[in-house]
């Protein structure tokens, strides 16, 4: 539903103000679905607000319910407020509010659900009685609050973490003697809240992993350059990134829109080489293929995929072969001469339970991944940072270290 309302409004925010972008016409079956996913949305809102309003009741009866009515419809209503053609600053404190607001909505409605239904089976099996007792009522929603809370809390704080994961991935071709080490990151998010608040730490891990390569696999951005407070900081970090033969990049879905020119001269200058469907090869030992993404929110200025055959053509595939591509969906129009896929995107789903739903959607949204010994090999990072919400539930903000050596056997 969110992703849903996402698109549409940053398709209609650039229409008319990215060159070359992706213009959506509102047919009826878009107003239908807005209509419908407003109706759902009100709904499980009323379900929740009246939750809380009675369960605070509890504590006082001169609850003001059109003081609290007031507050909670600005809660809900954040997210779209955020998109409203308003001052940049009145815009940052609705994102701010929204972007939390969209945690505790969900874990309001998971966890009242699950008291209604523990409720229910006390009722049918005679453990509660009937009608239910005003301190059942209350017991279920202290619990519910403090779930919340506590689920919250943990995921501000995790979001603050850094995990490092490593691969070891051994390859026929004798051109990587010695070892080849990439670092991989992906999803910063530049731009969204909270997402400059740990990009220090970010580049301090990378380089204290000594790495060869640097492949930043899409989603630098959020859509908006404009959005970052410290763009002139944001640079001098990146520029402080210190691998062996250099540091390159894809494009992602949010790497597009009104500033996608701007987006490109901040790379430029932040000396990461974009690789748009083009590749280079590392000191004669591998070769690096950077893919456009397809689905860009807001264009990327006319700029589209090309077929992988149109790039494969013009390629030693004796070397060592690796794509960045920033959405694993594309895997399955990779063959053999592709040895390995960079990807991230999915965010394993950033909190839980979206990690079960883009388990469900994807081939492989997270972690390693080989369909067969005649498939490339595929290693989908769950992001250095977040998306809308900034908070990490049952995920990591990770960053990957991948070395590549020449296999002893098959």
């Amino acid at each position: 539903m969110l992703e849903l309302w996402y698109n549409v409004m940053c398709l209609q925010r650039n229409r008319h103000t990215s060159k070359g972008g992706t213009a959506i016409n509102i047919t009826p079956g878009i107003i239908f679905a807005i209509i419908l996913m407003f109706s759902f949305y009100g709904g499980i809102n009323y379900y929740i607000a009246r939750k809380i309003y009675l369960w605070l009741c509890s504590f006082s009866t001169n609850l003001n319910v059109y003081i609290y009515t007031g507050t909670y419809i600005l809660l809900a209503l954040s997210m779209f407020l955020a998109f409203l053609p308003i001052p940049s600053s009145i815009k940052r404190v609705f994102s701010y509010i929204s972007s939390h607001w969209m945690v505790i909505f969900v874990y309001l409605l998971l966890f009242f659900l699950a008291s209604d239904l523990v409720v229910l089976l006390g009722r049918l099996t005679n453990l509660i009685p009937t009608p239910i007792p005003q301190s059942v009522r209350f017991c279920a929603g202290l619990v519910v609050v403090l779930l919340t809370t506590g689920f919250v809390s943990y995921g501000l704080f995790n979001a603050n973490q850094i995990k490092y994961v490593s691969y070891d991935i051994g390859l026929k071709e004798k051109t990587l003697f010695p070892e080849l080490k990439i670092v991989l990151i992906s999803d910063l998010h530049l731009g969204a809240v909270n997402s400059e608040k740990n990009l220090s730490n970010i580049i301090q891990g990378i380089n204290n992993l000594n790495p060869d390569i640097v492949c930043i696999a899409g989603d630098i951005f959020n859509d908006d350059l404009n959005a970052l407070r410290n763009p002139s900081g944001a640079i001098d970090l990146f520029k402080s990134i210190t691998p062996t033969y250099g540091t390159y990049a894809c494009l992602g879905n949010h790497d597009g829109g009104k500033t996608f020119q701007e987006m490109i001269h901040f790379l430029e200058q932040s000396n990461i080489k974009l690789l748009n469907d083009e590749y280079v090869t590392v000191d004669e030992r591998l070769v690096l293929i950077g893919r456009v993404d397809p689905s860009p929110i807001g264009g990327f200025g006319g700029l589209e995929r090309k077929e992988i055959t149109d790039i494969i053509t013009s390629i030693d595939t004796s070397l060592p072969v690796v794509v960045m591509d920033h959405n694993p969906s594309n895997i399955k129009q990779y063959g053999k001469e592709v040895d390995l896929i960079l990807a991230g995107h999915t965010h394993q789903g950033q909190i839980f339970p979206g990690n079960l739903i883009t388990n469900a959607i994807f081939t492989v949204d997270y972690g390693y991944y080989r369909k067969n010994s005649d498939s490339p090999r595929v290693i989908v990072t769950s992001g250095a940072g977040t998306w809308g919400m900034p908070m990490r539930i049952g995920t990591n903000n990770e960053i990957v270290t991948i070395t590549l050596r020449q296999e002893t056997q098959e």
